[in-house]
Order: C-alpha cells, then structure tokens, then sequence
C-alpha cells in the first residue's frame, strides 16, 4: 500500500507537502497557499528550498532534522524502520523538530491541540536520564520529538511553577538536557562555562544551568527556537548550514558535516548572510564575533551542524547564538585541529586576528571592521573569563587562546 505524503505546517498555515519516491529520496513541493503568501526565492524551509512551484529534492534538509550514529540507529529500531528511511521516522517522530515546522501524515491537522505535557517527578527524572545510553531523547510510545546530533540528549519543557515536564504528542520542548560522554568526564560542565561565557560577551543569549539528576551533573539549555509568550510555547524556525546548504552529513562515512569531506564553509556560511540578512554587514561580524570567539575556548568543532541561521516569517535569515560550545582542546583525544579553514588554515597556533580579517575580507566584510570585532570578542573573553569559568585549567587555557590570537 502506497504510504500516504506529509504536510508540512507553519503555525496555521499548510506550506508543503513531502513525498518520497523512494523512502530516503524525499521530495517537497510548496502548496499554493504558500506561493500565495510567500514571494517565489523566499527562503522559506530552507535556504536550499526556496519557494517555487515545482517539486525540489530536499532529502538532506529532512535528513538533518534527525539524530546521527547510533542515536539513529535507536531511534530507527524503536520505529520499526531502517535508518535510510527517512520518510518513515520523519512520519514518527515530526511534530517537535528544530525550527517553527511540524511535519504531520496527510490528513492529521496538527491544530488539532493533542500535545501535552507529562511532569516528571523527580525518580521519573532519574530514570529517563539512567536510561538514555539506551533510549535516545527518552523516547516513549507517545513521544513524536527529534533533535540532530550525537551527543545523549533529553527534551524537556519548563513547568511555570518550576520542574520540568516530558513532551507528549508533539507538544513543543523548551529545554535540552545533555549528559557527560563517559569517555569525557567534566565535558558538560566545561561547556557550562564557556556557554556561561559566550553569555556573559553576548555571542550567545541564555545562560545555561547545571543541574544534578541521577547522581550526575547535567547541562540544561534553554532552546533558541523556542520562546514562552503568555505561558504559549512559540517555535521559531532555523536551520543549520548543512541544511541550508544541501549538505549530504552522511557522506564520507558520516563525515560529510566537515569543511575537509565537503562540508560548508565559512565563505559559504557569509554568502547566504549576505544575500538573505536584513542587515548583512552586522550579520557577518557576528560570523566573526563566533568565529573568535570558537578560537578563543579551543573549540575544534565548528562543523556544519553547529552553525545555524535563525529565519523570520518573511524569509530573512540572521546568524543563530552559540550552541555546543565544547572547548575540545581539553581533551587530547577530540578534534585538534579546526572543523573549518580560516583564511586557508586549520590550525589553531597559526590563526590570528589578522588572518580572521584577511578571511572577513573574502566574504566582503571590510578588514579593519573585521579585525576590531574579533579583537573586541577576544579582549572581552580576557575580562570575563576570570569571574566566568571556574575551573583554574580551562580559565588559563582559554585566557591563553584568547592572548595568542591577539597576537
């Protein structure tokens, strides 16, 4: 029997339907609703989908809505489906995805309110993070959530009265709940601090909590696409650049979010700021503001997936906050070397504030603009590191980044 499509919904608008050929071939076409509010070239779910009248293939933009390794894996045995069947777990699991769509079976109206919230005592809390090696999101039979990435996650929702609550059918999570790799102890809370930081500069726009559940420390993030307006959950749409660049992250052996396997760029990153941003100039110093900023903590893994572009209702596009800031120079046996080139160079000793003008001024940006934004992040790094981190060994560690891209 012939699988019924998907519908794609933004807020109360029908915008697209998906089909799939074959079910890791997906195919989208905006609905003429859509065409109707939205001028066709608009951004609209993607950067790489722009709305237009035709089908358009759009396989990897729904394939980096999912989670990657063996988080896929799970996800796709508790489904019942193989891991390439991307239609298959996108029609389990997306009504509470990254970004402001839902994506429902033909025939479901996701207005229909049947998301809620179930709070979780304090012993359910335990269990679900003891659990989640094995259960991926902490998924349940009426869970219909997922998040990229490959780090053990849990979706939560903030309670008003405190607490925090399981998203049942869709309902709209607020919070990301992560937990130390054990081949990394101390990872989630090094990642506090530098986000602590990246708060503190304003590279990034909320602070992050530690919370202890289970016997272990959990970093607790508050969503960037996510905002609460009169006790409603409002979603906001984004995308990352692999998304938004049509980004296969499963080629080269599941490599493929990597500048060095094909992955974006920064150039390319800059070139969609610049055509799709309100205001690309102050766009691309934020580029830069992150850019030195990810110098700064040691952080080698600004890969495609951990930068992402924030889309507003009429197509315009902006630069997300920092998130996944892990400063992996901390741990020998992570990335050593940066996920993306600067003015031609992955190495770390080798990267200054000149080079990240000299890289500025490739994507337009004027160098001596370019250089007094990143020198603005790093001397800002230098005041605030000291009251922000308080681990002696990363504060010194990144007191020093920070000193010697200056340089």
């Amino acid at each position: 029997m012939a699988r019924r499509n998907l519908q794609c919904w933004w807020n109360e608008i029908h915008v697209a339907d998906i089909r799939a050929p074959k079910p890791w071939d997906l195919r989208c076409r905006y609905t003429a609703e859509a065409i109707e509010r939205w001028a066709i070239g608009t951004p609209l779910l993607s950067c790489s989908l722009p709305v237009g009248s035709r089908p358009q293939r759009a396989t990897n933009f729904f394939r980096g809505l999912l989670p990657e390794g063996r988080h896929l894996q799970a996800v796709a045995d508790r489904a019942k489906v193989t891991t390439n069947d991307y239609f298959g777990l996108l029609a389990r699991y997306a009504r509470d995805i990254a970004g402001a769509f839902v994506i429902v079976i033909e025939g479901d109206d996701p207005r229909s309110g049947r998301g809620s919230v179930a709070e979780y005592s304090g012993e359910d809390l335990d269990h679900e993070i003891d659990t989640l090696s094995d259960n991926p999101l902490g998924l349940h039979e009426d869970s219909e959530l997922s998040i990229a990435g490959v780090q053990n996650k849990l979706l939560l929702v903030e309670l008003e009265g405190g607490g925090w609550g399981r998203p049942v059918h869709g309902y709209p999570s607020t919070h990301i709940l992560k937990i130390d790799d054990e081949r990394f102890p101390g990872l989630v809370r090094a990642e506090a601090e530098c986000l602590t930081l990246a708060h503190t500069i304003g590279v990034t726009n909320a602070p992050p909590r530690l919370e202890h559940h289970s016997g272990v420390e959990c970093l607790i993030v508050k969503r960037y696409d996510r905002t609460v307006v009169d006790g409603e959950v409002v979603r906001t749409h984004q995308e990352d650049l692999c998304q938004a660049l049509d980004v296969d992250i499963d080629a080269s052996q599941g490599r493929g979010k990597y500048e060095a396997f094909g992955g974006p760029s920064l150039s390319q990153a800059a070139r969609l700021l610049s055509i799709h941003s309100r205001d690309p100039e102050a766009e691309l110093e934020g580029l830069v503001k992150l850019v030195a900023y990810t110098l700064a903590i040691g952080n080698a893994d600004l890969h495609g997936k951990n930068i992402s572009l924030l889309h507003d209702d009429e197509g315009h596009i902006s630069l997300a906050p920092a998130y996944d800031t892990v400063p992996t120079m901390m741990w020998p046996k992570l990335r050593a070397t940066s996920a993306v080139s600067i003015d031609g160079s992955t190495d770390f000793a080798k990267i200054t504030v000149s080079r990240i003008a000299a890289e500025a001024e490739t994507w337009g940006l004027d160098s001596g603009r370019a250089s007094a934004a990143a020198t603005e992040t790093l001397e800002a790094v230098l005041d605030a590191c000291p009251g922000t981190i308080d681990r002696e060994d990363l504060a010194a560690a990144v007191s020093g980044r920070a000193r010697a891209v200056l340089a």
